[in-house]
């Protein structure tokens, strides 16, 4: 099993920063990538960035050169720099590791953390 734990999300006014952490603890012995999608009300669950263990990033196109993933593999930990904040960033942020279980590649999810950009 594997465990998460985010934090970081808040309220915030447009153009603003917020910094998300998530801590993961368990059997993460063969992690492949950690990441952050988020969920808006009324849309699909969609993807944010996500960073390997050798550190290649992936992110969407409406977060780039807003928004920088980042992991410390001694602390098992993915964060994720928001900047430049705008109001349609606001959702529900999930962290999630893809985690090797039996040659079987499988998604591990947080609980989820708030994220609300508003004046």
């Amino acid at each position: 099993q594997v465990q998460l734990v985010e934090s970081g999300g808040g309220l915030v006014q447009p153009g603003g920063s917020l910094r998300l952490s998530c801590a993961a603890s368990g059997n993460i012995f063969r992690l492949i990538y950690m990441g952050w999608y988020r969920q808006a009300p009324g849309k699909q669950r969609e993807l944010v960035a996500t960073i390997t263990s050798s550190g290649s990033t992936n992110a969407a196109d409406a977060v780039k050169g807003r928004f920088t993933i980042s992991r410390d593999n001694a602390k098992n930990t993915v964060y994720l720099e928001m900047s430049s904040l705008k109001p349609e960033d606001t959702a529900v942020y999930y962290c999630t590791v893809l985690i090797l279980e039996a040659l079987v590649p499988k998604n591990y999810w947080g609980q989820g953390t708030q994220v609300t950009v508003s004046s």
